[in-house]
């Protein structure tokens, strides 16, 4: 197909302001301008969202519970209530598909749009994005935040631009200025070990990760120098995806230092699980089957897998299981660089997993008037 003749893409990132936080604070009036945190407050619990009071204190998501206590003494803490944000969530996608079917959600808080073609007929995906906002608005109570652009990658870090409750709309000829502003910690499908990795060869925004070519790329990065190279550039050509099912969730960290004893490595796994169970909670999938990653400091990797009766469904659950797979291979004989650990085999789901893929070789991004 000749690339002229592609159609423009319209994509719309929505993501909801402090979702799980903001949800309560609509449904208990006592709980508004105050701050807040939904999850566990005691000694092993996790915050799962903070309201927008509770961040200039430092409390963030993922944070320990304990330690969001001592960032901000007054913070209140509320259990979490999956049944109504799903309820909620449902309620948000039925706005979405008023304008389009193609619609790709991440998890119970934010989706990707591609509005191109839509069934209004609507040219402007600005007016799309605004009139989305509105209704979620009017019919939930709840604010949203919006990125508009021609791309996957843009439009995702668009919505964070002005949150809460704003719009940001990148435009073609505005995309490659864009990501050259953004810090490349900040670009999605960057983690953060790449992102100290690349600050150390001085890389440090899209700017620098554009003045070098391919080959360099390819030479410190491997198969993902491909879509640093056309990121660095405003280009994504991923589709929006509606019907493909994420298949796992993973988290695993590289560590400055080799570890070696079973405390150590213990005490580097507890941060994971607790990541983990977050994304797992957030995407409301829960697996029977743990896989447990280790890479050593010879670059040998090994995997190790537990497959439970029963889906993991408590954070208690996932610790035991996952900190038993760790104990099955201590003593190490060589040091430990990364620890990895991953949760497949869902009972039921229907969630996408957005993860970058290269982009086609010379696709061109053409103009358009979003």
């Amino acid at each position: 197909m000749d690339e002229s003749a592609r159609p423009f893409r319209k994509i719309i990132h929505v993501d909801m302001d402090a979702f799980y936080a903001s949800v309560e604070q609509r449904d208990n009036p006592d709980l508004r301008g105050k701050p807040l945190a939904v999850g566990g407050g005691g000694p092993r619990g996790v915050v799962a969202a903070a309201s927008y009071e509770a961040r200039p204190f430092g409390v963030r998501s993922a944070m320990p519970g304990a330690r969001a206590r001592k960032l901000c003494p007054d913070l209140i803490f509320v259990p979490p209530r999956f049944e109504v944000y799903r309820a909620v969530s449902q309620q948000i996608r039925t706005i979405f598909e008023r304008f389009t079917d193609i619609v790709q959600p991440l998890s119970l808080d934010e989706a990707y749009l591609d509005v191109t073609r839509n069934k209004p007929g609507i040219v402007s995906a600005t007016y799309i994005a605004e009139e989305i906002r509105r209704m979620i608005r009017e019919e939930t109570g709840l604010t949203a935040s919006a990125g508009v652009s021609y791309n996957k990658l843009i439009a995702k870090l668009a919505s964070d631009q002005n949150k809460p409750d704003g719009i940001c709309v990148v435009t073609p000829e505005r995309g490659a200025d864009f990501i050259a502003a953004m810090p490349v910690a900040r670009i999605h499908g960057i983690g953060p070990v790449t992102a100290r990795r690349m600050e150390e060869l001085g890389i440090r925004t899209g700017a620098d990760l554009r003045a070098h070519e391919l080959s360099f790329l390819q030479a410190r990065f491997g198969k993902a120098a491909h879509f640093y190279y056309g990121a660095a550039r405003g280009e994504d050509h991923r589709p929006v995806e509606e019907r493909q099912v994420r298949k796992s969730i993973s988290v695993e960290d590289t560590f400055e230092r080799d570890l070696y004893t079973p405390d150590d490595l213990s005490a580097a796994l507890a941060p994971i699980i607790t990541r983990l169970w977050q994304r797992i909670e957030k995407a409301q999938m829960f697996g029977r089957t743990l896989t447990l990653k280790v890479k050593f400091n010879d670059f040998t990797i090994i995997t190790r897998s537990q497959s439970l009766p029963d889906p993991v469904t408590s954070e208690t659950v996932l610790e035991s299981a996952g900190q038993a797979l760790l104990a099955v291979q201590c003593p190490v004989a060589k040091g430990v660089r990364l620890l990895g650990l991953g949760v497949h085999n869902f009972q039921a789901s229907d969630r996408k997993e957005d993860k970058p893929r290269p982009a086609p070789p010379e696709q061109r991004q053409l103009t358009l008037a979003l």
